[in-house]
């Protein structure tokens, strides 16, 4: 099965990603049955939450359902066998100090059929490369253990998945261009106010003909329309560590497209994904649901939420209305990119390196100024 227009990602409700309030688990099988029930029906999980948990919470939620109905997605990359980076997180399983190149098709096939076995389905019907280091980009030697596991039958596609954190510009166009005949999906963060440097992927994607689901649709709450200035955020949740003054910023850029949203008679949510089924090669939305603080007066409840993701119209934007989004949300320069940089300094590490001769053909190539074009201006 093919993913549907809007997903739903097991990082939301704050069980296993901290954003928000935690919500008991119960609630949350009760929410993912719901987006079953709404039409909802792709269902997002990587083998790092929680350490197996996410899978083995989604596998026991849906395996009532039945399979043909639903799409399961995952994601492998990260190995949380090893000892984990403090803040980095777990080292990917490419980290030269884990296994040689020679390994690498061994560990993804274990790590599949444990997540597989977790989710209690003897398939994905599409897997994700998981927040790859630059060999994750960049190796053959990945890519056909990737390609493997489909010739398998232990996913129907794959895919990539950048991140954490925003960048791997040149890193995604590179690894399109090597191994695009492969690639079937990647998942990339996309909305009106972080239009960069996703947007400057769309046109790379559409040439190797690759799917494109994008995340962070809510920008960090923003778009549910109750984070306002002031709002309180427990010291553990992720969204402390977004620049100063961001929900003052994206308040006021909110209210800017109150009015067009009214004009379609959208919630802002809404709005925030209609943009993104505007863009090139975007075919799924998978926006993170947060329950916020029963103490926040503007608080709404996630399954609210939940009801706005599964109701989003199509609906075609005039270029006049997507021009006038792109003015209220840009937001080239406002961070140093994760990936390939020309201002990282050091020896590499597992979301940053710096950039290379290959690295700069492909920005020549695609009209791209390094120093200009993926770097902090202000």
């Amino acid at each position: 099965m093919e993913p549907t227009r809007a997903a739903f990602g097991v990082w939301s409700g704050g069980l296993f990603m901290h954003f928000g309030q935690k919500i008991e688990e119960n609630r949350m099988e009760r929410l993912m049955h719901s987006a079953y029930d709404q039409g909802v029906r792709t269902f997002m999980t990587a083998d790092v939450y929680g350490l197996g948990a996410a899978d083995t919470m989604l596998g026991h939620s849906l395996e009532s359902l039945d399979r043909e109905t639903f799409c399961m997605v995952g994601a492998v990359g990260h190995d949380y066998t090893a000892e984990r980076d403090g803040p980095r997180g777990y080292p990917r399983f490419t980290n030269s100090n884990l296994r040689k190149s020679s390994e690498y098709r061994d560990y993804l096939l274990k790590a599949t059929e444990e997540s597989l076995e977790r989710c209690k389905t003897d398939h994905f019907d599409l897997l994700l490369l998981h927040n790859p280091d630059y060999t994750g980009y960049s190796s053959e030697i990945v890519w056909k253990g990737m390609q493997e596991l489909k010739e398998k039958g232990l996913t129907k596609k794959i895919g990539i998945a950048p991140g954490p954190a925003n960048g791997f510009t040149l890193d995604m166009m590179m690894c399109f261009e090597k191994f695009g005949a492969m690639i079937d999906w990647a998942m990339i963060i996309l909305n009106p106010f972080e239009p960069w440097p996703g947007s400057m992927l769309l046109d790379a994607a559409e040439k190797e003909n690759i799917s494109l689901i994008t995340r962070v649709l809510d920008f960090g709450g923003i778009f549910h329309d109750d984070v306002k200035p002031g709002h309180n955020f427990p010291p553990s949740d992720h969204r402390v560590y977004r620049a100063k003054g961001w929900v003052e910023s994206g308040c006021e850029k909110l209210d800017q497209l109150r009015g067009l949203a009214d004009k379609h008679g959208l919630t802002m949510l809404q709005l925030a994904a209609v943009w993104n089924f505007n863009q090139k090669m975007v075919k799924t939305v998978v926006p993170t649901l947060i329950q916020e603080s029963d103490e926040n007066p503007y608080s709404k409840p996630i399954e609210d939420k939940l009801h706005e993701v599964a109701n989003i119209p199509e609906i075609k934007l005039s270029d006049e209305e997507l021009e006038f989004i792109s003015g209220v949300g840009n937001n080239k320069g406002c961070m140093n990119l994760k990936g390939g940089n020309p201002n990282f300094k050091g020896d590499p590490v597992a979301d940053g390196w710096p950039m290379n001769g290959e690295l700069r053909q492909i920005a020549e190539k695609w009209g791209i100024n390094p120093e200009q074009d993926i770097v902090a201006a202000h």
